[in-house]
């Protein structure tokens, strides 16, 4: 395996033969609407089961190694996996679909993208939900990355193109509206 995007060919290929439900989130998503930019792991929501979970980590072969242990995430209250490709020094991060309302919602809305950076369709949520998600790790982490992926997705995409009702709907509800206000009146006007 070269790389990281390599590895999470490999791991989209598996889901799909395995026919797990799965979206890419993280940077991955936020480079597919807003500005490349590199990244040292991968984010994947997978909808599994144990069971089905154990079949993926023996399809991907002996080049994966799942920690034994799954952590907790908070924002969304899921559990989560690392899957490691010791030979690139390289990590995909599994979240279980957890039942917090956005996560359920952006899964639901979750597309099909023809990703440049993995040189392949690969399933994403939407670019609302991309925002939506990296405003409540923002709001949690203060992680610089989230402030520009938001930042760069807004500015890409474009005021006309971007559903606000529902990012509003959302950032109402989880407390992040007034961080959404400031980050778009920092984006410059674009000529």
């Amino acid at each position: 395996m070269k790389d990281g995007f390599e590895a999470t060919r490999v791991v989209i290929a598996a889901l799909d033969a395995l026919g797990i439900p799965y979206m890419v989130v993280g940077g991955l998503s936020s480079m597919a609407y807003g500005i490349p930019r590199s990244t040292k792991d991968a984010d994947i929501v997978i909808a599994v089961d144990p069971k089905s979970l154990d079949q993926l980590v023996e399809s991907l072969g002996t080049d994966f190694e799942l920690d034994a242990q799954g952590s907790f995430e908070t924002v969304t209250g899921t559990m989560r996996h690392h899957l490691r490709v010791p030979a690139i020094h390289f990590e995909i991060e599994l979240f279980l679909l957890s039942k917090d309302s956005h996560d359920l919602c952006r899964f639901e809305r979750r597309r099909p993208f023809p990703s440049q950076q993995l040189g392949m369709n690969a399933v994403i949520p939407s670019p609302e939900d991309v925002i939506v998600m990296k405003l409540r790790w923002y709001a949690i982490a203060k992680r610089g990355k989230d402030f520009d992926d938001i930042r760069d997705v807004i500015a890409v995409q474009g005021d006309e193109t971007l559903d606000w009702d529902y990012i509003h709907r959302w950032t109402a509800e989880h407390g992040t509206r007034e961080l959404l206000d400031e980050i778009r009146a920092s984006i410059p006007p674009i000529d």
